[in-house]
């Protein structure tokens, strides 16, 4: 259980350097984790595994705060997943579609 309050003080340091709300650090690691894991696998962003790689961290960091919490805090982790997953997914999506937007 100690690493887990050891894992909720670091990431509330990481959220204290950044801007008001802490969906946008969530924002800029679900980035961050997505490109990082697009260069070390090799594949092009518009692959699911990439994406994929966020999903499972953004889960991972959600269920590490509950255990810290004690309880789900269902609105906040909605907000949380949707501010990870939004621009990997997004963007992803939209390179994957760009071939037949050209035409």
């Amino acid at each position: 259980m100690e690493l887990v309050h050891q894992y909720e003080r670091l990431i509330s340091w990481i959220v204290s350097q950044c801007p008001s709300p802490d969906k946008f650090a969530h924002t800029y690691a679900g980035l961050s984790i997505w490109s990082l894991a697009a260069m070390i696998m090799r594949r092009k962003l518009s692959t699911p595994a990439p994406f994929l790689v966020v999903a499972l961290a953004e889960g991972i960091n959600e269920y590490v705060d509950r255990l810290a919490h004690g309880s789900w805090n269902w609105p906040d982790t909605l907000g949380d997943i949707a501010a990870t997953l939004f621009w990997p997914l997004a963007i992803m999506l939209a390179l994957r579609l760009r071939p037949a937007i050209r035409g």
